[in-house]
């Protein structure tokens, strides 16, 4: 009589030599589930702006959150804002650092470019 008991060698781990079904092939369609991000044109964004030092061993950072655009578009808008307060910065999940406190000056930039852009924090 055979045993229904799985010896511990032949036990998978989840997850492992898994086949998804696939219709029609071998397709890379990873494109289709990327989430779709709106890209909105400036007038219809409202931006906040505020300075942070936390977590950052007491540098200040100047954080632009609230954009609603395309990663290039955010990174184009990067390059122009730190060329214009002369700072370095970054994209982070669609926020803009700038380091340093720039924050009148970046509203300042951002509402001639068309953005609604407020004084968040203290």
């Amino acid at each position: 009589m055979a045993s229904s008991k799985r010896k511990s060698s032949d036990a998978k781990t989840p997850g492992e030599n898994r086949v998804i079904y696939s219709e029609f092939g071998n397709a890379d369609n990873s494109h289709a589930l990327e989430r779709g991000v709106p890209d909105l044109p400036p007038q219809q964004q409202n931006l906040r702006v505020q300075a942070s030092s936390k977590g950052r061993k007491g540098k200040t950072v100047t954080i632009i959150s609230g954009f609603q655009h395309k990663p290039e578009t955010l990174e184009a808008l990067l390059k122009q804002l730190k060329t214009q307060c002369g700072a370095g910065g970054t994209v982070k999940e669609n926020t803009i650092e700038i380091q340093g406190e720039h924050k009148q000056k970046l509203i300042q930039i951002l509402t001639e470019l068309g953005y609604k852009a407020k004084i968040s924090g203290g």
